[in-house]
């Protein structure tokens, strides 16, 4: 049975799982929903979404400076100070530092995103897929599939977590939520780049940094 996203978000509503995590169980479990949370219940990933009502107002403010070209502040909260200086939390903090000057995301969570900008993006990419003469009926399918590609450029949590590829950032901190056993949550960073907004030569500080991250691993 093929995965709809009416299911996701079911699924989504139903557990309070991430959405990456909603769409893999349920093709695991061929769009069964009941089976499905249960999966996600072994997983410990259902129970994300309970820690996501709790206060988080503890956490760290960390920094990350690369090669003096590139400075990321970021703000993660966690629900005690006990867990803020937890070592496992300290590292999600700096790589989630490093994520933001290797990727420059430019929203926490796609829910940050304004709707007029989303609303623009939509009528940009469907006037593109009618550039490209496809038929109106794939034109929408189409234009939410570019719209999710559009959401893992500039938004942290929708992006491929740069240590590991196969993971979202989303998957990355719901699998720490479940783990530490507290409400953590990627509140804010700021991004600052050597001559950012002036004409310059174009380098690969991402790549940079995404080898420096794979030392450090």
């Amino acid at each position: 049975m093929a995965v709809t996203a009416k299911m996701v978000k079911e699924l989504r509503e139903q557990t309070g799982a991430g959405m990456m995590d909603c769409k893999k169980v349920l093709t695991e479990t061929n769009g069964d929903i009941d089976k499905a949370v249960d999966l996600l219940r072994e997983k410990g990933l259902a129970s994300v979404a309970k820690k996501a009502g709790r206060i988080a107002s503890e956490g760290l403010v960390d920094s990350y400076i690369h090669a003096g070209r590139i400075g990321v502040l970021i703000e993660v909260n966690s629900e005690t100070d006990f867990v803020a200086k937890n070592e496992e939390f300290k590292s999600f903090v700096k790589d989630m530092a490093m994520q933001v000057a290797a990727v420059n995301p430019q929203y926490v969570s796609r829910e940050e995103v304004p709707a007029e900008l989303v609303e623009h993006e939509k009528e940009v990419l469907t006037e593109q897929a009618r550039h490209e003469n496809k038929p109106e009926k794939i034109i929408e399918k189409m234009v939410q599939g570019r719209l999710e590609k559009y959401y893992e450029e500039i938004c942290l949590l929708d992006q491929h977590f740069i240590k590991d590829g196969d993971l979202k950032v989303q998957d990355v901190l719901n699998n720490l939520i479940a783990k530490i056993g507290e409400n953590i949550k990627i509140r804010r960073f700021v991004r600052f780049e050597v001559g950012e907004g002036l004409e310059k030569k174009e380098e690969d500080f991402a790549e940079e940094v995404a080898k420096q991250m794979g030392t450090n691993a």
